[in-house]
């Protein structure tokens, strides 16, 4: 038995979601844990309720519908392309102190017209927004994870900073802080006392030497290699650690990195600003560029406003499964987040499909929609 309840308009939601061609799923209440934590991101997991099953088995409440339907698209082997659409409770700890609210939305399995879903994904979502609240002008913002992954690679970054700055993709606190760990050479960075050691030893450059020195270590202490990493997997994570720590971003690839973060514009002049600044930067990021392209251009096509819609370089959704798009919708002059949504190409893959299912899709926070009418009309 909910215990909130569904919104008056949720029946009319699903009227709208009919017409956009959709089918509609379910998934349990009761979800397998690990996928959530393995692919969600540090913001969820933090905020999932956890359970057991009388197995043992890591359980946890519904925190959110993309892995469930992912998942049940999965296992019942449904053909692509496919149009699911849910509505339902999702549990998980807010900051406002609630628990447990009704989330709906549509994930778009199978298109491998990329462009055109991230535009329909756009599209659907201001258009069902735009039902419930005919009155307000919605604000659009919109992100591109694998436009930012594109400069990161250009500007020389080795793997392992290229991950850290991926991850960190969205958190503007986070990206300043490893920029300035990059820029400042006094920057203790990751350089922990254990790699200083080795390295005054002379053994840090040499592989074999050293894992031999910490199979040795291993065994002299009793530390069972079974029971966590090799002396080899240590060995190289060490290496990864000097060399992040002692890597450092040029003050010209610094001053790329920050110019391409600031980018704030409306997203009808992003692709001219983003080709003119890989042009002076001298980076190659062409086939990113492509692809931002061609959703601006689809955009347009499925009749978005594109003067509600703002390109932002460092915008990014607290979810690590996203891969290229990322977008949220409000309604302007409020802060409270109504829609939001991207791309997830990897996720599948991920989850056990077993070919690659491009993907993309939108939830909506359906007790923000029922304030955000509440408001608007007590306006009038």
């Amino acid at each position: 038995m909910p215990l909130i309840n569904l919104p008056a308009f949720a029946g009319d939601l699903l009227a709208d979601f009919e017409r956009l061609k959709t089918l509609r799923v379910d998934t349990p209440v009761i979800q397998p844990a690990e996928p959530f934590l393995d692919m969600a991101g540090e913001d969820l997991r933090r905020r999932i309720f956890m359970t057991e099953s009388e197995t043992g088995e890591s359980l946890c409440l519904r925190p959110e519908f993309t892995i469930p339907v992912c998942l049940r698209h999965i296992e019942t082997a449904t053909g692509t392309p496919q149009r699911y659409a849910y509505l339902g409770e999702v549990f998980r700890q807010r900051r406002d102190g609630s628990s447990e609210f009704y989330q709906a939305g549509i994930e778009d399995l199978g298109d491998p017209d990329t462009a055109g879903a991230d535009a329909r994904a756009i599209g659907d979502a201001m258009l069902v927004l735009a039902h419930r609240l005919p009155d307000a002008r919605l604000k659009v913002t919109l992100g591109d994870q694998s436009v930012f992954e594109a400069v990161v690679a250009a500007c020389g970054l080795p793997a392992g900073w290229q991950k850290r700055l991926i991850h960190a993709f969205g958190d503007q606190k986070q990206l300043q802080k490893l920029l300035g760990e990059l820029a400042d050479p006094k920057s203790p960075g990751v350089f922990g006392p254990e790699v200083e050691r080795l390295a005054i030893m002379g053994i840090l450059e040499d592989e074999e030497r050293l894992v031999a020195h910490i199979a040795g270590t291993m065994e002299a202490t009793g530390y069972s290699t079974n029971a966590s990493r090799s002396p080899r997997d240590i060995a190289r994570r060490l290496k990864e650690k000097l060399e992040l720590a002692t890597t450092r971003l040029d003050k010209a690839a610094l001053s790329v990195m920050r110019e391409f973060l600031a980018f704030d514009l409306a997203l009808a002049d992003a692709p001219a600003a983003l080709h003119q600044f890989a042009g002076r930067s001298g980076l190659k990021i062409e086939d990113a560029l492509s692809l931002f392209d061609a959703r601006v251009a689809a955009i347009a096509k499925v009749g978005a406003d594109p003067g509600v819609i703002r390109y932002r370089a460092a915008f990014g959704r607290p979810l690590d499964y996203y891969t290229s798009l990322v977008f949220e919708v409000e309604v302007e002059g409020t802060p409270a987040v109504l829609a939001g949504g991207g791309r997830f190409d990897r996720l599948l893959t991920l989850l056990g499909a077993r070919e690659h299912i491009p993907a993309v899709g939108f939830s909506l926070w359906l007790d923000r929609i029922e304030r955000a009418i509440a408001l608007a009309g007590s306006a009038k």
